[in-house]
């Protein structure tokens, strides 16, 4: 499965991980698993997995990603795989039913959201026994690094001492670490099997880098508890008890 040039860049361990998801509920009997995106924009996630022979639910409120969802899935012949449900987040339980979904995304949606505990708990709902909820979400370790190296020292320290771990100016509502992300996802009765970091370094590098070699780099990084802590982004992967 392959995800467009800027999503893809610095997921190659994402990637792989939901990939073992999708085999794994096909070992389970779903010849087309259900897939839910939540905030899936315009189909970054959802064109891929539709062309693997997912059937995709994509809940998204924004016209003009939608607009680019329709016209990329056309592209790819698979707009018969895909659902759309123009709505919010917030609103996920009156369109999913409970348990139908092999494997839902929340990526870059956690920041955002204005009740991010209401959010998790739709999805734990969504979610079958034995599927799996993906989070992925902007670390705020990693943005104190990145502050304070570019000289912006004030706002790393605002980041770092913010409960939600934000500074003036910033655009979304909150950052996570490592262990507040877990702790939110026990709370909506998840458990968590999987904890690791993304884009490790690609925020940080040159861009004379070859994509090759930080593909390699950050494919080995990811599940380093070490270099996870200032990951741009954290992956998580939690399930539904049976």
């Amino acid at each position: 499965m392959k995800t467009e040039t800027v999503a893809a860049r610095g997921s190659g361990a994402v990637r792989r991980v939901l990939e073992a998801e999708i085999e794994a509920a096909r070992a389970r009997g779903a010849e087309h698993p259900g897939v839910v995106d939540v905030g899936g924009g315009s189909g970054g996630w959802a064109v891929p997995f539709a062309a693997a022979g997912c059937r995709v639910t994509v809940v998204e409120p924004s016209p003009n990603a939608l607009a680019t969802l329709k016209r990329r899935a056309d592209e790819e012949g698979v707009s018969d795989r895909i659902t759309v449900i123009a709505d919010d987040a917030d609103a996920l339980g009156r369109h999913i039913p409970d348990g139908s979904a092999d494997l839902v995304l929340a990526h870059g949606l956690l920041e955002i959201v204005d009740d991010p505990a209401a959010v998790l708990a739709a999805l734990a709902a969504a979610v079958a026994p034995g599927g799996a909820v993906s989070v992925l979400v902007a670390n705020r370790h990693a943005a104190v690094l990145h502050r304070a190296l570019a000289g912006r020292v004030a706002e790393a320290r605002q980041l770092l001492t913010s409960a939600a771990g934000i500074a003036a100016g910033d655009t979304v509502l909150r950052r996570f670490d490592g262990d507040g992300l877990k702790a939110q996802l026990e709370a909506a009765g998840l458990e968590v099997t999987l904890l690791q970091g993304d884009r490790v370094i690609a925020d940080l590098v040159p861009g004379d880098v070859r994509d090759e070699d930080l593909a390699e780099f950050e494919q080995a990084a990811a599940a380093s508890p070490a270099l996870r802590t200032i990951a741009g982004r954290l992956h998580a992967v939690a399930r539904r008890p049976a």
